[in-house]
Formats: C-alpha cells, sequence, structure tokens
C-alpha cells in the first residue's frame, strides 16, 4: 500500500512537471510565432522528436508485427494538422485560450471512442460533452453566433489530436509505441517542408494562410526560442509517459489540466490580457468536462 501511494505521488509530481513543461513549451511557441511562421516552428518542434526517437529505435531495434500503414500515417497526418493549427492559434489568441482549446480533446476522443471503436460512454462523459461544449461557448464568446477563423482552428486542434488519440488506442495493438509517436514526428517534419517548398508556387486564400509559409532562417535568439519548444515539448513528453506508468490514467489525466493554469500565468507574464468572468467560467467548465471524462478510468 505504501509503495502505492509513494507511486502515485511521484506519478502526480511528474505530471504536475510534464504540465509546466508543456506550458512553458507553449510560452516560447507563442512568442517565437512573432518571428518564424507557425508551419516552421512545428517543423522545429519536431525534428528534436525524430533525432531522440530515432536514436532511441537505432540502439533498440522496434518490436512489433505492424500491418495497418494506413492508419498509422492518418494517426501521424491528424497529430500534424491539429499541432500546426495549435501553434497558429497560439499567435493571435491568449495562450491559455490556446490550451483550453487543444484540452477539449477527450471530450471528443469520447465521442470517436464510442462510434468508431463501439466503447462504451458512460452518463458522465455525457454530462461532460454537454459541459464541455458550453465552456466552449463561453470561451470562444461568437460575435453574431458564429465562430471566428482561431476559434474555429481551436477546436480543430482539439478534435484533430481526439483523432490522433484515438487511432492510437487501435495501433498499439500493432505497433510499439515508438513507431507511433515517430509517425507523428516524422509527418510533422516532412508535411511542413514540403509545404514551405511549394508556397513560392501556389496562391493560398487568408483561410488556409496557417498551412502555407515561406520559410524564414531563423536569427539570433529565434534559435534559442526554437530550441527551447523543441526540449520542453520532448521533456513533457516524457514525463508524461512515466506519469502516465506510475499513476492511474484518470488520474494524471486529471492533474494534467493543471498546464491550463500554467499558461494562463505564462501568458499573462508574455502579454496577454487578463481573461474576463464569462472566459474563466468557460476555461472552469471545459477543465470539469475534462474531469468528469476522466472519472471512469480513475475508478477503473
Amino acid at each position: 500500500m505504501k509503495r502505492r501511494i509513494q507511486a502515485m505521488d511521484r506519478g502526480v509530481l511528474l505530471m504536475l512537471l510534464a504540465s509546466l513543461s508543456f506550458a512553458l513549451m507553449g510560452g516560447f511557441a507563442k512568442v517565437v510565432s512573432q518571428m518564424l511562421p507557425p508551419v516552421e516552428v512545428t517543423f522545429f518542434r519536431n525534428i528534436f522528436g525524430v533525432v531522440i526517437v530515432g536514436l532511441s529505435i537505432y540502439k533498440i531495434p522496434l518490436k512489433q508485427r505492424g500491418g495497418k500503414p494506413l492508419l498509422l500515417l492518418f494517426r501521424g497526418s491528424m497529430g500534424f494538422a491539429a499541432l500546426l493549427a495549435y501553434f497558429y492559434i497560439m499567435a493571435h489568441i491568449p495562450l491559455g485560450e490556446a490550451v483550453t482549446y487543444n484540452k477539449t480533446s477527450p471530450l471528443f476522443v469520447a465521442i470517436f471512442a464510442y462510434v468508431f471503436l463501439n466503447e462504451k460512454l458512460h452518463k458522465s462523459a455525457l454530462w461532460a460533452i454537454m459541459i464541455g461544449f458550453v465552456g466552449i461557448v463561453l470561451v470562444a464568446q461568437p460575435q453574431g453566433g458564429s465562430f471566428d477563423k482561431y476559434d474555429l482552428l481551436g477546436l480543430f486542434s482539439g478534435v484533430g489530436a481526439a483523432l490522433a488519440y484515438t487511432s492510437i488506442r487501435e495501433l498499439r495493438r500493432y505497433y510499439d509505441t515508438r513507431a507511433i509517436v515517430l509517425s507523428f514526428m516524422g509527418v510533422g517534419t516532412v508535411a511542413p517542408l514540403l509545404l514551405m517548398l511549394v508556397t513560392p508556387f501556389v496562391t493560398v486564400s487568408e483561410e488556409f494562410d496557417w498551412m502555407f509559409a515561406v520559410f524564414v532562417m531563423p536569427e539570433g535568439v529565434a534559435w534559442l526560442y526554437v530550441s527551447a519548444v523543441g526540449i520542453f515539448a520532448t521533456i513533457s513528453q516524457l514525463l508524461m509517459t512515466k506519469a502516465y506508468e506510475l499513476t492511474k490514467a484518470g488520474i494524471v489525466g486529471t492533474i494534467s489540466y493543471s498546464n491550463i493554469v500554467f499558461a494562463l500565468f505564462i501568458g499573462v507574464m508574455l502579454g496577454d490580457p487578463i481573461p474576463d468572468f464569462w472566459t474563466v467560467l468557460g476555461i472552469i467548465l471545459v477543465i470539469l468536462s475534462g474531469l468528469l471524462v476522466a472519472l471512469p478510468k480513475g475508478k477503473s
């Protein structure tokens, strides 16, 4: 019993550190997105992971049966698109709100797992979905009853991440975890390069400017910022993985919402306006919805 409590305490501490690291990544991404296009920031964020995971695979070969290459590509593509949208909105809206949109992914995972994987949808999850969407509306505060471009891309960052996470539940039966991670980071490295290469030869409307941009060579402090994005993203991933190994998924998932709080503080320090009452209420409802989704996992 004592060992279990100690493991749980370590898991909670590691998840708190992972959340702080994730929020710091967001802070550096927000700053550097004022200097470099988000698609380029996405490239640098993933190249660090490709090197680290690649070295791991080189030292310890993959052990897997494979057989689902299209699903693996789908996971990587959805993860990349969600991350690109996430970095784009960071440059235009407060950091806390951007992270809140991204943290709607558990709601959509519950929906997609029910639709595609025939997983049971608990009553608490149904309440969570309703509460979560009310929270989203309060955060977005749509003018004239319609969401703007940044709100829609924020929601897409949550939906895309949820599709990627849902596919992992099937992929883990066929692939080594490192192969699944590499599918995301690999696509997240190659796709931005391709998008930046074709940008000079295509005419892009304002709706799709978040996907296309000309490569800008980082200079001076920009190198420090993009390096920090990659380093803190990798640290966050490692800490989070270890936390899930030590503690129940429901508990770790609950603690992960602390990254919204960290992001709010970091965002204000970077010049974001202090959120108004309705935005704070919306953020609280999104967090509550995530806790309700995690509740059945915590009991299991």
